[in-house]
This record gives structure tokens, sequence and C-alpha cells, in this order.
């Protein structure tokens, strides 16, 4: 483990807490990066493994209102509620993750072409739907629940405009759509949030329920992947992910901290222009270098 490896993992770690949270798919560019770059991981453990950073500072952001509907499950069917919906949107990703996880990681994971393809498409795709969803005035909600101030630009249309108030059928499909994001490219936030916002939910909602459904499905990627190829880590590949997990584990917790309130006032074509720019590029790169 050289300086230079330390150094490709630190900015990986940094890409992936930059792009976890925002429609542009983390492990696209992290992919990407690291096949331009040279980064070879064993077992391509290294771009699912920093996630835990991810994971945790979402989980640091949020903990309050976790806290508040765990302590609110014995009796309030409303927080019963919210937990099934999470638990059921993320079980079709889970399932059919587990039982393609080698054709993915050998295949899809060692695909540059399709992985600038799918962000070109979704780039597409997200451009669509941001202007066929006009950004809502709708009454926002900081991280611990509280109202605040209508957004400029907000109509009070949006039928679901309470991540934490989403019918079942509406997590479930989220949760459908998030099955998308299996082929890297994609974007597991990108997939359920343009599936929310087609079905009716406020732009900010919709990136928030895509919040909540990524602690139980990346902590399960994590888990899952590490299970899947822990007779082959070594201590270097340890040290890499320890320093990466550091990384997306900062940066992360600024994200998260503000892009609710960025998706409010712009929506999603900044993300969605990033992702057409990112794919183009690489594309472009990968017909030229291989």
């Amino acid at each position: 483990m050289d300086i230079a490896s330390l150094l490709e993992a630190a900015l990986l770690g940094v890409v992936e807490g930059l792009t976890e949270f925002l429609p542009v798919s983390s492990t696209g560019h992290l992919l990407l990066l690291g096949h331009f770059l040279g980064f070879e991981s064993t077992g391509k453990t290294f771009e699912v493994l920093i996630q835990l950073g991810a994971i945790l500072a979402i989980l640091l952001v949020y903990a309050q209102r976790l806290i508040d509907v765990a302590r609110r499950i014995p009796t309030d069917p409303a927080a019963r509620r919210f937990v099934l919906g999470v638990l059921i949107a993320f079980l079709p990703a889970a399932v059919i993750g587990a039982g393609l996880h080698s054709f993915i990681k050998t295949v899809l994971f060692e695909t540059p072409a399709l992985i600038c393809v799918a962000l070109i498409v979704g780039g597409l795709v997200l451009l669509w739907v941001d202007a066929r969803t006009p950004t809502q005035h709708y009454e926002a909600r900081d991280l611990d629940g509280a109202p605040h101030a209508l957004a400029d630009g907000a109509h009070g249309d949006a039928r679901f405009d309470d991540a934490m108030r989403f019918p079942l059928w509406l997590c479930l499909a989220v949760g459908l759509c998030q099955c998308l994001a299996l082929i890297p490219g994609v974007s597991r936030s990108g997939s359920t949030i343009v599936g929310a916002l087609l079905l009716g939910a406020s732009k900010r909602a919709a990136a928030e329920f895509s919040f909540f459904l990524s602690m139980p499905t990346m902590a399960g990627a994590f888990a899952y992947d590490l299970y899947k190829n822990r007779g082959i880590l070594s201590l270097d590949d340890i040290g890499l992910v320890a320093v990466g997990f550091v990384c997306a584990f900062l940066v992360a917790l600024v994200v998260v901290r503000y892009v609710l309130d960025f998706i409010s006032k712009r929506g999603y074509a900044p993300f969605a222009w990033w992702r057409l720019i990112v794919g183009s590029a690489g594309l472009a790169g990968v017909l030229v270098y291989g």
C-alpha cells in the first residue's frame, strides 16, 4: 500500500461522499474514475465498502428523527407504517441484487462503456422528469421535521410532500425503481427520485425518501459484499477502504445537510447536465484509450 494508492483511495472517497446522495450514480463515478486512474480493488469491494462512510453520515444527520420514529413505533401507527414502507421499498433490490451479485460485479462493473451510456440516458430522463414536474411551493421541512418557509417557485400541487407519510404502494413502486440502479451508472438515488416524482411526490420529498431508503440499502450492500469477499481481502485492502471511508464520511456529512435545500430551489436539471457531461467524456475516453 503505497502513497499513490492512498491518495487514489482518498480521492475516490471524496467522490463517493459528493455523489452518493445525488442522482448522478456514485458507483458509476467511482468505477469510471478508478478505470482511468488504473485503480484496481480486490473483487471490486472498495467501491461498495466505502459507502459505509456515507451511511454513517446520513445516520448522524438524521439521528434525531430516526430516534423519534423508533420511540413512537410501539404507540404510533404512522411511525410503524413509515418503517414498513422503507422495508418494503428495500426488499426488491435486496433480493435481486443478492441473486445477481456475481454478474453485477464481474460483468456490469467491468464494462465502462455501459456505465457511460447509463449516465447519459439517465441524464436525459432526469431532464425530462425535471421539466414536467416544476419546483413545487409546498411546506418544506428541516432535518428535524420542523416546517419552514415555502421555497421560491412552489405550488401546492404535489400529491405527496412528506417523505415519512408515503403510502405503502408508493414505497413499493419506488423500491422497484431502485432495482434499475443495479446497473452501474443508473444511480440509486436517481432511479428512486424519478420514480417518486412520476408518481406524484414533490421534489424535496422524493429526495428525502431516497435518503431514508439509502440506509438499509447501502448497509445491506456493504454487509453482503463484505461477507462474499471476506476470504480475499488483505490488510492493504482494509487500509485503502479505511481511507476511502473517512473521506466519504466527512464529505457526505456536508453534502447531505445542504442538498435538500438545493433541490428545492434548483430542481434536478444541474445533476442531469452533469451526468451528460461525465457520461459523454467517459465514453469518449473509453473509445480513445480503451
